[in-house]
């Protein structure tokens, strides 16, 4: 039995990969939407270039710290 539910539940995985690579390609599966303007994206940057904690910058835009680092991570790509 416990090979049967391994192997329907390969088949459901694979069927939701499909589904999801249409949705894409539709448009419709776009993820989670930015939480900054860019205009703060980049008021963050400046920021935390100037030397402002990441805490503290954290709390100001009401976002983790961890989205901070993404967000200096990403302008650091571009």
């Amino acid at each position: 039995m416990g090979a049967f539910a391994e192997f329907e539940r390969s088949l459901i995985r694979e069927r939701q990969k499909e589904g999801i690579a249409l949705a894409k390609q539709r448009g419709a599966y776009k993820g989670r939407k930015k939480t900054l303007t860019p205009e703060w994206a980049a008021e963050l940057v400046e920021r935390a270039g100037s030397g402002v904690p990441k805490a503290l910058l954290a709390r100001d835009y009401g976002i983790s710290r961890e989205t901070v680092y993404q967000y200096l991570r990403q302008t650091k790509l571009e």
